[in-house]
């Protein structure tokens, strides 16, 4: 044990964020909590002797961080003894109920660690705990099942509603469809059951239709939604200009929708006229909120411009996690990988906050995903080498939280922040060519570059 702390010291030193990541999965993420997650959570499939979920998330995690380029390589790497058909069989049939319950409950374990650290983001609305959530539609898949090759289709493997908390930049609920085709609002009565006293719900105008706004209301809670066009609705009274934000002049009013009993309910409704068209043409954009009055009409339209967090999400997923996996044609197996990528932007969000604590919030939002997952990707086969998995287990799996927070924090401290710092894009003024690319012959790079360079 002496001996791996010296290592995992000089490691420390040199690729901190790898070093925090393996914490954090060593805790969070370990062998006995993820089979209590599956045992607690599955309804049909059989935990084996043989192949745990355990195994299969671990093979399945390696993936999603890039660590392996496939499930089979990651089989490769562990030692099982059964075949690589069996863990496909077991990640075909992993139950959504599961892969949910990964992401709820270690998220819940992350928002600890983030509070003992005091990592948090600036609340974006006082007194309430503010959820942005959004839909996730998988990207279709290789035709490699056996049904698909006789169609001549794109597969679409399945979607989902994500909910993010922005405070702690954490993906803190997932409800997986498998079904490609499914209507977002099909979703919707399981998004309602997540809704508790207390929250304020950020959403795009997918989610406003007068069920869900009811929904959210008659659990205590609050909304900033987006108004849908097709919403029946009634206004009342006159529309007031109420100020500026940065974005165009804000107006109010009031409006009633009626449910399905017949009764009104009155909602604000905050117009925004624009001072730019967005990028589908709207010169005005309309949100309903119950928020009281205490929350200005200027207020509400710049929370609801937060929504853009959880599609910055998405993409930090997309471009630096293997969250889709383009083999992966069955359903719940793309779900169980998509869900996850949730569960290591997670871990990446928690390091964040480490940094956040420790340097400050413009230093954790400096922070680049692309180099940190990279050093993960790139020092974990050394660490493996070095350091036994038992090792990171005997170390981390049963400390609490607070020792996790306190951990990641004196990592944190030591870290040379410039080395993960996020490059600033600036557009690029390129002439378009005209040159005629058709008809052209073959030259040579070499002839072409000595007489550039007036050499015979």
């Amino acid at each position: 044990m002496g001996f791996a702390k010296k290592v995992l010291e000089k490691f420390t030193k040199k690729k901190p964020v790898a070093i925090m990541t393996r914490v954090l999965l060593s805790n969070t993420l370990s062998d006995r909590r993820l089979d209590e997650i599956f045992a607690n959570n599955c309804e049909q499939q059989l935990s084996g002797s043989e192949l745990t979920f355990s195994t299969v998330a671990n093979m399945m995690g390696d993936v999603v961080l890039k660590i392996q380029p496939s499930i089979n390589a990651a089989y490769s790497g562990e030692d099982v003894s059964v075949s690589v058909n069996s863990v496909y069989n077991k990640l075909q049939g992993i139950e959504t109920q599961v892969s949910r319950a990964i992401v709820r409950e270690t998220a819940a374990c992350k928002r600890e660690i983030v509070s003992h650290m005091k990592g948090t983001a600036p609340p974006l609305l006082a007194g309430f705990r503010t959820k942005i959530v959004d839909g996730n539609h998988l990207r279709r898949t290789d035709s490699r099942i056996g049904e698909l090759r006789k169609v001549n289709v794109a597969p679409l493997p399945g979607k989902s509603l994500v909910v993010l908390d922005p405070e702690y930049r954490l993906a803190v609920d997932v409800i997986p469809c498998e079904c490609g085709h499914a209507s977002e609002r099909s979703l919707f009565p399981e998004l309602l059951e997540a809704v508790e006293a207390g929250d304020a719900w950020i959403a795009d105008r997918n989610f406003c239709t007068i069920a869900l706004l009811i929904g959210i209301a008659d659990r205590k809670a609050k909304f900033i939604i987006r108004q849908h066009g097709q919403m029946p609705y009634t206004l009342l009274g006159r529309c007031h200009r109420v100020g500026e934000i940065e974005t165009g002049v804000v107006y109010e009013q009031k409006m009633h929708v009626v449910d399905e009993q017949g009764q009104k309910r009155a909602f604000r409704r905050i117009t925004v006229h624009l001072f730019e068209p967005t990028r589908d043409g709207d010169v005005e954009m309309h949100i309903v909120t119950n928020l009281p009055k205490k929350f200005s009409a200027q207020n509400v339209a710049k929370t609801y411009r937060q929504r853009w967090k959880i599609e910055t999400a998405f993409q930090e997923m997309a471009e630096n996690l293997e969250g889709e996996i383009q083999t992966l044609g069955y359903p719940k197996a793309a779900l169980f990988g998509f869900c996850m990528a949730l569960v290591s932007f997670n871990v990446f969000s928690t390091i964040r906050a480490a940094v956040h604590a420790a340097h400050g919030e413009e230093a954790a939002n400096e922070l680049s995903v692309y180099y940190m997952s990279k050093e993960v990707s790139n020092v974990s086969d050394g660490l493996d080498v070095v350091v036994e998995k038992e090792t990171w287990s005997q170390l981390y799996g049963q400390s609490t939280t607070r020792q996790i927070a306190k951990e990641l924090q004196r990592i944190a401290k030591a870290m040379q922040l410039k080395r993960y710092k996020k490059n600033k894009w600036t557009p690029k003024s390129r002439k378009k060519s005209k040159k005629n690319k058709t008809n052209r012959g073959h030259d040579s790079t070499y002839k072409i570059l000595m007489k550039s360079r007036n050499v015979a």
